[in-house]
């Protein structure tokens, strides 16, 4: 994994091999939702509040120290209101340390004005329905990371979001889709609410070797089990433990890859999805 850092302490495996010079194993009823409302009013309203725990939430943290490059532009897909950003990179940001000074400057991509602008860590937001239009706009780039935080279940053109991504990444640059199973059901893609845990890590891994990334893994950051010097990552670290010991904490993975150099470097298949 070409990262700035040695990579974290987690369980890392690689998806099973794939084979993106074939179709799309993935059909487009896979993407159908039971809510196909409009998502920028489902969204309308701001949700101030974390769709993982504490626990999660400080692991992920750890992850990111580990992982996420110090200098340079990080998109946050998806974003809301909190980053989970560890507090030395969220200081830094705050600071206005960005991209021209030699710090990091993260921009966010989100459906909910008054969440984004509530977002300490942005230095840019941009307020955009994925759904409705996939590509990223080329002003986002040049991108040394993207980071996703349990947002890739509700993407109907997943292909199409993870190639424009990865078109305004530099070589080298990584992409981290983070996965539990928390979710809004009426607006996650069908498939998901019907396959477990390991298939969706797979079908997650598949979107990327599809749209043109390299080197994908995926990272087991929790299985849903506290151990002995994990604490809370919000202040609830006393409640985390204690459902940590009926199993109740949530479970995370972040499934990742890295933008290598391909020829013609076309981005993968072309899909509508």
């Amino acid at each position: 994994m070409s990262t700035s850092k040695p990579p974290p302490p987690f369980p890392t495996t690689p998806p099973p091999p794939p084979t993106p010079s074939t179709p799309f194993p993935y059909p487009a009823t896979d993407f159908l939702r039971a809510d196909e409302s409009s998502d920028t009013d489902f969204y309308s309203s701001p949700r101030y509040v974390t769709h993982i725990d504490d626990h999660a939430i400080g692991l992920l943290q750890k992850y990111y120290a580990g992982t996420l490059p110090r200098s340079g532009r990080i998109l946050d897909l998806c974003s809301s209101w909190v980053s989970h950003f560890p507090p030395e990179m969220e200081a830094g940001a705050a600071k206005g340390k960005g991209e021209e000074d030699g710090g990091v400057e993260v921009v966010g991509i989100g459906l909910n004005a008054q969440e984004l602008a509530a977002n300490p860590l942005l230095r840019e937001t941009i307020l955009q329905d994925l759904n409705a239009d996939p590509r990223i706009p080329a002003a986002v780039g040049p991108l040394r990371a993207t980071v996703c935080v349990v947002s890739v279940d509700y993407l109907t053109k997943p292909l199409a979001v993870l190639a424009s991504v990865r078109e305004r990444t530099v070589e080298g640059g990584s992409v981290h889709l983070v996965v539990s199973n928390r979710c809004f059901p009426t607006k996650a893609i069908g498939r998901w609410l019907r396959i477990g845990e390991e298939e969706r890590l797979k079908m997650v891994g598949d979107y990327l070797w599809w749209s043109g990334w390299g080197e994908v893994e995926i990272v087991e950051v929790c299985d849903g089990r506290m151990r002995e010097g994990e604490g809370g990552g919000g202040g609830g670290g006393g409640l985390a433990r204690l459902m940590g010991m009926f199993g109740g904490v949530d479970p995370l993975w972040v499934v990742r890859a890295v933008k290598v150099a391909q020829d013609g470097d076309t981005g993968g298949e072309k899909s509508e999805l």
